[in-house]
């Protein structure tokens, strides 16, 4: 390598890192104000601070409204988990359908199914709403995860469908010639191959369930039923002081599950968004 390539090497690796750390200083000023005392949160705006105090993870884990933080996590990882689990086993058995199977109807269906990406969310919640309210269904968990049951999630089944399409049909054939049925394909043939776009499917789920706000103020009305971004607003008071401090440091422990996935199973995640990309 010359040196002017060197040079231009140094240089771009130094704007990426730039601009990686200007997207990361929110992030960076968060977890360490979590750290500061209330009082110099907004008083002590540099990186290192003056005085360091753990009280606002133990006021912030204590939780507010008599449940503890811990509740909130736990609401979140058992709705995350099971709208993984429904998606996966959903979106995977209608992309495998549409992606393998020849039935009557095949490309009108897909079609219908790709026109649901591009209806906006909110025209359906006010019917949404009231369907589930009139199954008594409000204040329960039922209505953030019983659709992803019913293969509702169509960005994963076009995505899952793209990376099935990508597999040989010679091995449907050969599984064929040894006895196995459409079922036993799928399951034994096609899913293991698909593991990488299932991950990426995983990934996205539970950070969705995990960060979405909107849909669990609209169902969930119990402390007891919240989740972390509910649980968060909780430290909000709009009509006295707020804990600024105990809301920051129970909002870096809530960054910790999604990073924890995402970088653990990072190599998954490329490998299923790429493949499925280029692909088709």
């Amino acid at each position: 390598m010359n040196t002017v390539s060197r040079t231009q090497a140094l240089l771009t690796h130094g704007f990426v890192i730039a601009l990686g750390l200007l997207m990361l200083y929110p992030i960076i000023w968060l977890v360490i104000s979590s750290f500061k005392p209330s009082y110099l949160i907004f008083s002590d705006l540099s990186l290192w601070p003056k005085e360091i105090t753990l009280d606002n993870y133990t006021k912030g884990w204590a939780g507010v409204s008599k449940s503890g933080f811990g509740v909130f996590i736990g609401n979140s990882l058992l709705l995350g988990l099971a709208c993984v689990a429904g998606n996966l086993a959903s979106c995977s058995m209608a992309a495998y359908a549409f992606g393998r199977l020849d039935f009557s109807g095949k490309k009108l269906w897909f079609a219908f199914m790709l026109v649901t990406i591009m209806l906006p969310h909110h025209v359906t919640v006010i019917p949404q709403y009231v369907l589930f309210f009139k199954m008594g269904w409000v204040d329960t968990f039922g209505p953030l995860f019983v659709p992803k049951l019913l293969a509702t999630e169509a960005f994963f089944i076009f995505l899952m469908v793209q990376f099935i399409r990508s597999l040989p049909k010679d091995l449907d054939e050969s599984a064929r010639i040894d006895g196995c049925g459409p079922i036993q394909i799928y399951w034994r043939i096609v899913m293991p191959l698909a593991l990488p776009a299932l991950i990426t499917t995983a990934i996205f789920t539970f950070i969705w369930t995990w960060d979405d706000f909107f849909s669990q103020l609209l169902y969930l009305n119990s402390p007891g039923h919240y989740t972390v971004p509910l649980g968060l607003r909780l430290f909000m008071d709009s009509s006295g002081e707020s804990n600024w401090g105990p809301m920051f440091a129970m909002s870096a422990v809530s960054l910790l599950p999604s990073l924890i996935i995402f970088f653990s199973l990072q190599r998954y995640f490329v490998e299923g968004i790429s493949t499925t990309g280029i692909k088709g």
